[in-house]
Parts: structure tokens; sequence; C-alpha cells
């Protein structure tokens, strides 16, 4: 089984997850440090050809009464643009609150500041790809 991506859209940065090749668990790959299309679209190019990825999962910020504000849209539009350029399947998957559950994780592990700065997108990233994995596992 090929694997699937989770990709944590944000200003600056995006995080990447991964699936185990059983499509179980998701696990934080890395952070993109975003500084143009290109070279964003490089990397996560790169990471799909040595990962064999064939499909990619975008959180979707919404509002919590379930409208999408100028973030979602933007996170849309970059979804369209990656299925587009890549030539493979994307999903929008709703993220309301993985940041903030990330954010506790580490905060209840005590890890520091500057050590969660370093890791929030990608542990986003792949608590957005477990909820699309444990969703359709249940299908």
């Amino acid at each position: 089984m090929e694997r699937l991506m989770g990709l944590d859209y944000g200003d600056k940065t995006i995080g990447i997850a991964l699936s185990d090749e059983l499509g179980w668990t998701a696990q934080g790959l890395e952070v993109i440090r975003r500084t143009t299309v290109e070279k964003d679209y490089a990397r996560i190019r790169e990471i799909i050809e040595q990962y064999g990825v064939r499909e990619l999962v975008v959180g979707l910020p919404k509002n919590m009464n379930n409208t999408i504000g100028p973030r979602g849209e933007i996170c849309i539009a970059f979804a369209q643009s990656l299925h587009e350029t890549l030539q493979m399947p994307v999903h929008l998957w709703d993220e309301r609150l993985t940041t903030a559950s990330a954010q506790r994780t580490l905060l209840e592990a005590d890890v520091s500041r500057k050590k969660r700065k370093q890791v929030i997108d990608k542990m986003a990233a792949a608590l957005i790809l477990q909820g699309y994995m444990d969703s359709n596992s249940k299908r």
C-alpha cells in the first residue's frame, strides 16, 4: 500500500505528516519553511517520490459554526493548486482544534516553548492525517 501525506498549511510553514505503509498511523515528518511556491512544491514532490505517497490530505480550518473563513479559503486554493500541479488526489479534512490539541499535548508533555514551535506544525499535520484515516477506516 502506498502512503498518505497530511499537510498543515500555514502562513509561514507547512507541516508534513506521513501514514505508515499500512495506513494505520500518522507520524509527523518535517516542517517546510515557506519561501516560494516553486520551492515549497518541489520539496512536497520530493517527499511524495521518496515515500511513494498516493494521496494528500490538507487541513481545512473551519470556524466553530462550520463556516469557512479567509484562512479556509486559502487552504482550499492551496489544495486545488496541489491537485492541479501534482495530478493526484487531494482531500480536505476539517482541522478544527488540531493545532490546539497538538499544543495541549506538548504542554502536558512539558515541552519547552522553543521546541514546541519547531514541532507543532508537523504534529498538527499528523493529527489531521490521523483523523482522516480513522474516519475512512470506519466505512
